[in-house]
């Protein structure tokens, strides 16, 4: 009976604050074990799940209050030593498994989300403008929109990563891909200073290398047109990694 007065109090907040409710389906169709992260992208409470183990097939769900602009991501071979937790890629250098309200270390493939309220339209996409990490594809479920559909970048990076640019793991294989702007914070790769708008920052080798593998996915900081995504009538989503 306490179960069924707390669902109602919640669903009654819900309606008098107007919030519209999307649930996130987190997915790990990888062979090997992820740690997906959340991260809130302004002042306000983070979610109930900031940071969690993923086997292999396995899948969680977090239900999230519009307006909502935050990020997931999935941090890879990861592990407790003297009681510190951390992760070869992505990490958010929380020491724990919970990565509470801190931001993954380029490079990591973001799934990004603008919730919006009161039945208003979502935005989402994929980037890889600070680098890659693993695959990953957002598949709206329900919604409405000429774009409201599945956006991904599955194709696997790191197998044409410029040794560069290349993140090795402990056995001298690639485990990520930086961006040029994280490899070599410059102007031109990161669109800033005289490079700050779409006239000046333009696709350079390295970000269409991102582009070439992942078409839909945002490959520099001015790659608008082909991958942002909207839905209205608000969809929950599905997150996968290795699509």
């Amino acid at each position: 009976m306490m179960k069924l007065y707390l669902l109602f109090g919640l669903t009654l907040v819900i309606l008098i604050s107007g919030a519209q409710m999307a649930t996130f389906t987190i997915k790990n169709n990888c062979q090997f074990t992820v740690w997906p992260a959340t991260l809130r992208g302004d002042n306000k409470p983070q979610l109930p799940k900031t940071g969690f183990q993923l086997d292999p097939e396995a899948e969680d769900s977090i239900n999230v209050a519009g307006p909502w602009s935050g990020l997931v991501w999935a941090r890879t071979q990861c592990s407790t030593s003297t009681g510190r937790f951390s992760c070869a890629t992505a990490e958010c250098g929380s020491d724990q498994v919970a990565c509470n309200g801190k931001g993954g270390v380029p490079p990591a493939t973001l799934a990004e989300f603008t919730i919006a309220e009161n039945g208003g339209q979502d935005y989402y996409d994929i980037s890889v403008k600070d680098g890659f990490n693993l695959p990953v594809s957002i598949t709206p479920q329900g919604g409405a929109g000429p774009t409201c559909t599945s956006t991904s970048c599955a194709a696997n990076v790191n197998s044409v990563c410029p040794p560069e640019l290349a993140v090795r793991g402990s056995d001298g294989n690639i485990i990520a891909c930086k961006s040029a702007c994280t490899a070599f914070n410059r102007p031109e790769d990161c669109c800033s200073g005289e490079y700050n708008s779409a006239q000046t920052c333009k696709p350079t080798d390295y970000s269409n290398i991102f582009k070439n593998q992942c078409p839909q996915a945002y490959s520099y900081a001015y790659d608008d047109p082909s991958s942002t995504f909207s839905c209205t009538a608000g969809p929950n989503y599905l997150i996968t990694f290795c699509p």
